[in-house]
C-alpha cells in the first residue's frame, strides 16, 4: 500500500506496517467509546438514581446501570450541560483519530479541553429551565465557580452586569479554542467566506474547480477532510491555481461610516440604544475640504470650507469692488474688508472621545426616561453639537420634545433644544459645547457663499450648527421680523445685516430709512451715503416716514404699470437697456376722445430711464412706536408688508418685547420670515415663531430663523464690534455726503393724524368722521365690505361698525347685501374729491 502524505506532512500508513498506527486506532476507539458512555449516561440521568449524593434501594434507571448513574451524577453536577459537549467531543475526536485524520499535536487536545471549560462558564449565565433538577446553573458547579471568578475584573471596572460580560467573553474564547482544536486558522476562516461568496457568483461549471483547490484552504482542516473522504483528488491538492481576491470589502463609498455598536446601555423592554454613532464633522476647515478616513475611527466628513484664514484677502464682489487704492469721494465705492478686524484662528479639531462620551450619557438619559431609539449621528458645530435620535416605532415626538429641560439637567448643560428634523425620521438634540467659538462678520463676508451670492439683498445671518455660512436674501423674504431680549445679540445682529448690505451694494442700488426710537442703536449710521433721510428718532416723525414710504410705493407701482413691468427687476432691466441706447422709456397712452369721430386720441408718455434703488426700512424697536401710535404704525406696516415687495421696498423690524400687543396677528400674517433670539418664556417663543424653543437659546447671537416655508433653522449670528462699525461708517462718510430726499419727514406736519387722513390729505377734526373715512379707505383697499372686518380693523364695537356699513350703502360706496349677505364695492375713488363731498 503506497504512502500518502497529508497536507501537514503526516504520513498515513497501514496499521500493520507501523506500531504507532495500531496505538492510534486503539486510543481513538477508546475515546469514541468513552464519549458514547458519557452521552448515554447523561442522557438517562435521574436524580433519584443511587449515587454518591443519594442512597436508593431501587435499581438505577440509567442506561449503563450503577456505573452510569454514578458517573452521570458526577458529570452533571460538576459540569452541567458541558458533560454533553465532552461526550460529543470525545466521540468526534475518537472517530477522527481512528480514521487517521485527527491531529497528533497534544496542543490541539489542550485547546479542546480549554474550550469545554469555558463553555461551562458561558452556560452558567443562561436562563435555567424549570425542569432543571440541580441547584447549580447549566454549567454546573464548575461553571458557577469560573463565572464568579471571571466577573471580578469587570466588577472592578464598574461595568454594568459583569457576569454577562464575563459569560460573553467566555463564549467567544470557547469558539476560538474549539476552532484551534479542529485545526482551523485565520486563513481558513477567510477562505470559507471567499468560497461561499464565489459559490454564488461563479457559474456551476467553475464551482467544482473552485472547490478542488482554488479557495486557498490548502493546508487547513477542510483540505484534510476532503482529501481523506475522497472528494478531492490528492494529486491536485498542491497544484491547483488559487483565486486572487482584492482587499475590497464589498461596500460602496456611501456605506462607509456605519460602525458596529460596541458600546450599549440597557434599554427598556430589552431594546438598547447604540451609542457608537457616526461623527460627521461638517464644520469649515482650513484644508481643501477633502474627506479623510482613519481606520477604525468614525468618519469625519468636513463640508465645503469657508476658509477661515488669519489674513483674509479683501472681498471682491462680482469683480466690481475697488481696491483700497481706489479714488475716494466715489458714490459707488464699497468698503474694503480690511476695515473689519482679522478674527483669531479657530481650532478645527474634533474631540471625538468627548463626543462619544456625551453620546453615551445621552443614551443613558433616554433609557432612564423610557425612550427607545438609536443615536445615529453626531454633528459638532462651533457653538452647539447636534445629536440625532432615531426613535423606535411608537415613540411620540412630543414626548421627546417635552424632555428638553430634563435632558439639560441630566447632561449638566445650560440649555437643550429638542426638535424634529424635517424630512427625516430623526429628532435633533442640540447641546452647547463646553468651549464656545465666536462667529465673526469678516469670516462670513469672506466666505465664497457670500461673494458668489446672486441675491438682490444678501444678509449674512451667521453660521449653521454645522459651521456653514448662512446667507439669506431679503428680496425673497421679503420682510423680516426680529425679536429677542436684552443681551441676546439682537442689536449686533441688526448691525451685521446692515453692514452686509453696505459691503455688497453701493448707494445707487440700496438706500436705507432707519427708525430708532431708542436713539442709541442706529444713530451711529448718521451721515452715510446710503441714507434717504437722517436717522429718525421721534416716534411722530417715524409715522410720517412710513407714510412717505407708502406714497413712494404707490408712485413706483404707478410708474411700473405704465411700462407694463411686474417688479423692480423688470423695470431696472428696461431702464438699463434704454440708457444704453440713449433713449427714453415710452408708452402709448390714451389721452381722450375725438368729439367729431368718437375715436380715441393716443399720445406718447415718456419716462426718463433711471433705475430704481431698493429701499430698506429698519425699525429697531417697534414696541416704542406701537405705544405712541399703534394704529397708524400697524396700518402702514400692513400696507407695506402686503404690497411693497414688487416695488423693491423691504422692512426689517425688531423688538425686545414679543408680546401679542406688539406683534399683532396682522403683523405676523404679513411677515412670514422671522428671527428669534433668546426670549424669556415659551409664550414669547410661540408668539414670534409659533412654537417653543427660543427660550432654550444661549444668547450672544444664538438665533432661530424661520423661513417663509415655516422651516426653522438654528443659526449662530456673527459678532461685529462698535469699533468696526465706526470704521466702516467713517470710511463711507469720506466717500461723499448723503443725498437726502426731501419730504420723508417734513412734507406733513408731525401731528396725530391717521394713515387714511394722510392719504386723503385732510382731517375734519371730528373723531367719528375720521374713523369713518378710515373704514371707507380700508373697505375699498382690501375689498372686504363686511361689518366684522370693519369691527376688527378699527377695533370698535359691532353696532358702530354696522352703522358705518349702512352709511356706505346709503352713499353708494357699496351695494346692498344679496341673499347670501355679500356686498359689492361700487366705487374705487378714495381721493380728495370724494372726501370733500363726504365732509360737505
Amino acid at each position: 500500500m503506497p504512502h500518502a502524505k497529508t497536507p501537514h506532512g503526516d504520513e498515513r500508513t497501514s496499521m500493520t506496517k507501523r506500531p504507532s498506527g495500531f496505538l492510534r486506532f486503539l486510543t481513538g476507539l477508546a475515546a469514541f467509546s468513552t464519549g458514547v458512555f458519557i452521552c448515554g449516561a447523561c442522557g438517562s440521568y435521574s436524580p433519584s438514581d443511587p449515587s454518591l449524593n443519594s442512597a436508593a434501594s431501587a435499581a438505577p434507571q440509567n442506561l449503563f446501570g450503577y456505573p452510569g448513574a454514578l458517573w452521570a451524577d458526577i458529570m452533571t453536577q460538576g459540569f452541567g450541560w458541558t458533560a454533553w459537549l465532552m461526550g460529543f467531543a470525545l466521540m468526534i475526536g475518537g472517530l477522527r483519530r481512528t480514521l487517521g485524520i485527527g491531529p497528533r499535536d497534544p496542543a490541539a487536545w489542550a485547546w479542546g479541553a480549554a474550550a469545554l471549560v469555558l463553555s461551562a462558564c458561558c452556560l452558567a449565565e443562561w436562563p435555567i429551565p424549570k425542569t432543571w433538577p440541580l441547584a447549580a446553573g447549566l454549567g454546573g458547579v464548575m461553571g458557577d465557580t469560573l463565572l464568579a471568578a471571571a466577573a471580578i475584573p469587570f466588577a472592578a471596572l464598574q461595568a454594568p452586569e459583569p457576569q454577562i460580560w464575563a459569560s460573553t467573553l467566555a463564549g467567544v474564547c470557547a469558539v476560538m479554542f474549539a476552532a484551534m482544536a479542529m485545526g482551523l486558522g485565520a486563513q481558513d476562516g477567510a477562505a470559507i467566506l471567499r468560497t461561499l461568496r464565489s459559490s454564488f457568483s461563479l457559474p456551476r461549471r467553475d464551482r467544482t474547480a473552485n472547490l478542488s483547490g482554488s479557495t486557498g484552504v490548502s493546508s487547513g482542516f477542510f483540505d484534510r477532510m476532503l482529501t481523506a473522504i475522497g472528494l478531492r483528488p490528492r494529486q491536485l491538492a498542491h497544484i491547483a491555481t488559487p483565486v486572487i481576491y482584492t482587499e475590497d470589502d464589498g461596500f460602496e463609498d456611501g456605506d462607509k461610516g456605519f460602525f458596529a455598536h460596541v458600546g450599549k446601555a440597557e434599554g427598556v423592554g430589552g431594546r438598547t440604544i447604540p451609542v457608537t454613532p457616526r461623527i460627521l464633522d461638517s464644520r469649515p476647515s482650513l484644508d481643501d475640504g477633502t474627506r479623510t478616513e482613519a481606520p477604525g475611527r468614525p468618519i469625519v466628513s468636513p463640508a465645503k470650507p469657508i476658509a477661515y484664514a488669519g489674513s483674509a484677502p479683501p472681498v471682491r464682489t462680482n469683480g466690481a469692488q475697488p481696491s483700497s487704492a481706489s479714488p475716494r469721494n466715489s458714490a459707488t465705492a464699497i468698503p474694503p474688508i480690511e476695515l473689519l478686524e482679522v478674527p483669531p484662528a479657530r481650532n478645527s479639531e474634533v474631540d471625538e472621545p468627548r463626543l462619544m462620551e456625551m453620546a453615551q450619557r445621552l443614551a443613558v438619559v433616554f433609557n432612564d426616561f423610557g425612550v427607545k431609539g438609536n443615536i445615529t449621528e453626531v454633528r459638532p458645530g462651533p457653538v452647539v453639537t447636534l445629536f440625532e435620535l432615531e426613535p423606535a416605532p411608537g415613540v411620540k415626538s412630543s414626548r421627546v420634545i417635552a424632555l428638553a429641560e430634563d435632558i439639560a439637567r441630566s447632561m449638566s448643560a445650560t440649555a437643550a433644544r429638542v426638535a424634529v428634523i424635517p424630512g427625516r425620521n430623526a429628532i435633533g438634540i442640540e447641546l452647547p459645547n463646553p468651549t464656545r467659538q465666536t462667529v465673526y462678520l469678516r469670516d462670513l463676508l469672506s466666505a465664497p457663499d457670500f461673494k458668489r451670492s446672486r441675491a438682490a439683498l444678501p444678509l449674512a445671518l451667521g453660521e449653521s450648527i454645522e459651521g456653514h455660512a448662512t446667507i439669506a436674501d431679503l428680496g425673497k423674504m421679503p420682510h423680516l421680523l426680529i425679536a429677542g431680549t436684552t443681551g441676546s445679540g439682537k442689536s449686533v445682529g441688526i448691525n451685521a445685516m446692515i453692514l452686509s448690505l453696505m459691503f455688497k451694494l453701493p448707494p445707487e442700488k440700496c438706500r436705507f430709512i432707519m427708525i430708532d426710537p431708542k436713539m442709541l442703536e442706529l444713530s451711529i449710521y448718521e451721515g452715510v451715503p446710503h441714507l434717504l433721510s437722517p436717522v429718525v428718532t421721534d416716534p411722530a416723525k417715524a409715522v410720517l416716514a412710513l407714510k412717505w414710504v407708502v406714497r413712494e410705493m404707490e408712485s413706483r407701482y404707478d410708474l411700473m404699470s405704465k411700462l407694463g413691468v411686474r417688479n423692480i427687476a423688470g423695470f431696472n432691466q428696461k431702464a438699463e437697456e434704454a440708457a444704453a441706447k440713449g433713449e427714453d422709456l415710452s408708452r402709448q397712452v390714451q389721452t381722450g376722445w375725438d368729439k367729431e369721430t368718437g375715436e380715441p386720441i393716443w399720445g406718447v408718455e415718456r419716462v426718463k430711464p433711471e433705475a430704481m434703488h431698493h429701499i430698506v426700512v429698519v425699525i429697531d424697536e417697534v414696541a416704542d412706536l406701537m405705544m405712541v401710535a399703534g394704529k397708524d404704525i400697524e396700518a402702514a406696516v400692513q400696507r407695506l408688508a402686503q404690497m411693497a415687495r414688487a416695488a423693491g421696498i423691504h422692512l426689517i423690524m425688531a423688538t425686545q418685547r414679543p408680546s401679542v400687543d406688539v406683534i399683532t396677528g396682522t403683523i405676523k400674517a404679513n411677515f412670514p420670515t422671522r428671527i428669534s433670539y433668546m426670549v424669556t418664556s415659551k409664550i414669547d417663543s410661540r408668539t414670534i415663531l409659533g412654537e417653543q424653543g427660543a427660550e432654550q437659546l444661549l444668547g450672544m447671537g444664538d438665533l432661530l430663523w424661520m423661513a417663509s416655508g415655516g422651516k426653522i433653522v438654528r443659526v449662530h449670528g456673527p459678532f461685529v464690534s462698535d469699533e468696526e462699525v465706526e470704521r466702516v461708517v467713517s470710511w463711507l462718510k469720506d466717500q461723499g455726503a448723503p443725498q437726502y430726499v426731501s419730504g420723508v419727514t417734513d412734507e406733513i406736519e408731525a401731528e396725530d393724524v391717521s394713515v387714511a387722513d394722510a392719504a386723503f390729505g385732510t382731517s375734519s377734526g371730528d373723531p367719528d368722521e375720521d374713523m369713518y373715512r378710515e373704514a371707507v379707505a380700508a373697505v375699498i383697499r382690501d375689498k372686504r365690505p363686511t361689518t366684522s372686518y370693519v369691527q376688527r380693523i378699527l377695533r370698535i364695537g359691532y353696532n358702530r361698525a354696522a352703522s358705518m356699513i349702512e352709511r356706505m350703502e346709503r352713499e353708494g360706496i357699496i351695494s346692498a347685501a344679496d341673499h347670501a349677505g355679500k356686498r359689492q364695492i361700487l366705487t374705487r375713488d378714495t381721493g380728495r374729491d370724494r372726501n370733500d363731498d363726504v365732509a360737505a
